[in-house]
């Protein structure tokens, strides 16, 4: 029955894999005894949309509320709950936690729906559809988790748009699963070399929650930062030579 809990007994044996993934990634037995080798699935977005952003986030742990940050919080708060449900006659699981040993990737799906037993990953995402490669780049790397984990082909999954209301077929071919791997390789030696790439000032910086942090118009104007620098020290009304006699 629709939004019926599922009860059966695949599921119960679905949520005790769950559980003992989760369990595995907390041990650090996904991917690597080094902590650090490890790359969150969300990093892939933020690296391909900015890799600047992905090392304030990641690396320098900076995290600057917008109101398209909280909207985006507001529209996963339903699929953050980890549940397991019968939904239009498909089991639907929600707050999934994912995995791969092989790309040393973890994070959580907000919905995984099965068609017929064949896993399909949803993101949500905040905001009207859109074709940005960097969302379907997280959402291939989540395939790829799921496709590890459960032992099935993933070809196929979607990015539902909360404004509009609508999805965004994606489907993970050869070229997009080769990008998924060599981008985390990217983060990973931006993580482990701590590697904080100068500020673009482009177009990309107008909606970023990181803006103030990043102070892209500064930063990437070096003879702006210089004329502020040399005026730091400055005071006003006092002349070199005054402060010098005193």
């Amino acid at each position: 029955m629709k939004n019926d809990v599922v009860a059966s007994d695949d599921s119960a044996l679905l949520n005790a894999w769950i559980r003992a993934a989760d369990v595995a990634m907390k041990n650090d037995v996904v991917a690597s005894d080094d902590e650090s080798e490890l790359v969150m699935i969300s990093a892939l977005e933020h690296y391909s949309y900015c890799p600047r952003q992905c090392a304030l986030i990641h690396v320098e742990q900076t995290f600057d509320e917008n109101i398209y940050t909280l909207k985006g919080q507001m529209s996963h708060e339903r699929v953050d709950q980890a549940t397991t449900r019968n939904e239009d006659d498909k089991r639907v699981e929600r707050g999934l936690p994912l995995w791969s040993r092989r790309l040393g990737l973890t994070g959580r799906a907000d919905v995984v729906e099965f068609h017929e037993n064949v896993p399909y990953p949803v993101e949500y995402k905040l905001g009207k559809r859109r074709e940005w490669a960097y969302e379907a780049i997280q959402l291939c790397a989540q395939a790829l988790c799921l496709e590890e984990m459960l032992g099935q082909t993933v070809p196929q999954g979607a990015i539902y748009y909360c404004s509009s209301r609508v999805r965004r077929e994606v489907t993970f071919d050869t070229h997009l699963r080769a990008t998924v791997e060599q981008v985390t390789e990217q983060v990973r030696t931006q993580l482990k070399n701590c590697l904080i790439p100068p500020a673009v000032n482009d177009s990309r910086c107008n909606k970023c929650s990181l803006v103030e942090s990043c102070l892209p118009s500064i930063v990437a104007k070096p003879e702006r930062w210089q004329s502020y620098h040399s005026q730091l020290f400055t005071l006003e009304g006092v002349s070199d030579g005054a402060i010098e006699e005193g």
